[in-house]
């Protein structure tokens, strides 16, 4: 619904008419704070966890790429799952996390107006990258033969996710926030999203690497099984 008067809220585009809004209490960088300083605090114990926990000794990138995949979880189960549980409900609310989906739909509206496509994505996200995220971390803790298998469909599912929810906003003409704009779109729209793009990317890499390279012994061994036979 649009309606002629100013606006009341700071969501776009501007003639939006929210007339359950409350703005937030809290304000933009104590909720970003709150955000980073629980992310700083998971990173640190998996750090810690990848060192002590792990059946075999892990190096500085697998343990990097498990504090990522740590953070993921939280971030899928946690902060996404208020969101599919909650979204009805944002705009009036004053939960830590409704705020913070608040100031973040600063740059993407479609978060507080109940979006089809937003609510499924953030759905599958939270039902199936979420658990499957924490599943990487205890995998790769106990070297399970399937860990890389696991690091690379979580990683092509965050990266088709991630490119579906960048088109549909181009091609609905980023409509629902302020272009341009130093925090709300290039901070919190392009590069908070651009991380489960790159990372991924990378994660992609390497398990690809590292399944070409398993596939490539188990066909050695084969043929060695079959030049002793012959």
């Amino acid at each position: 619904m649009t309606t002629n008067a100013g606006p009341l809220h700071p969501y776009w585009p501007q003639n939006l008419k929210l007339d359950n809004f409350v703005p937030n209490e809290y304000s933009t960088w104590h909720l970003l704070a709150g955000l980073f300083s629980v992310c700083g605090v998971l990173v640190m114990t998996t750090w810690h966890l990848s060192s002590h926990a792990a059946v075999v000794p892990l190096g500085t990138w697998r343990r990097l790429s498990l504090c990522w995949f740590a953070v993921c979880g939280f971030i899928h189960l946690a902060i996404e799952g208020w969101f599919i549980l909650y979204h009805e409900d944002l705009l009036g609310d004053q939960a830590f996390l409704s705020q913070l989906w608040k100031e973040y739909a600063k740059g993407d509206s479609r978060y507080i107006l109940g979006d089809n496509f937003t609510v499924c994505m953030e759905t599958i996200t939270v039902l199936l990258w979420g658990p499957l995220s924490l599943w990487v971390v205890i995998a790769f803790l106990h070297q399970q033969p399937f860990r890389f298998v696991l690091q690379l469909v979580v990683s092509v599912g965050q990266i088709y996710g991630d490119i579906m929810y960048f088109l549909t906003e181009y091609k609905d003409g980023f409509q629902h926030g302020e272009l341009g704009h130093p925090l709300y779109f290039w901070f919190y729209f392009v590069f908070m999203n651009s991380l489960w793009i790159v990372l991924p990317g990378i994660l992609v890499f390497d398990s690809v690497k590292q399944l070409t390279h398993a596939q490539s012994m188990l066909d050695m061994k084969v043929t060695k099984a079959k030049s002793k036979k012959n």
